[in-house]
């Protein structure tokens, strides 16, 4: 699996940090989505898909 992030779609609501910290971030200044893996483990893919539904701006994509 791997993950997109369109940091022009994101609001910055950061429920992809809450639900996956170790694959999403956001940034400090102005809470934009910070992509910590691009390809993270098989392991991570429920709580990652349940992530890219949770994001109200559908700025993340699992491919």
């Amino acid at each position: 699996m791997k993950i997109e992030a369109d940091t022009t779609v994101c609001i910055g609501a950061g429920m992809c940090a809450l639900t996956v910290p170790e694959v999403f971030d956001q940034n400090e200044e102005d809470g934009i989505v910070v992509l910590l893996q691009s390809e993270p483990p098989a392991e991570m893919e429920e709580a990652v898909r349940r992530a890219v539904k949770l994001c109200p701006s559908g700025a993340l994509k699992a491919v």
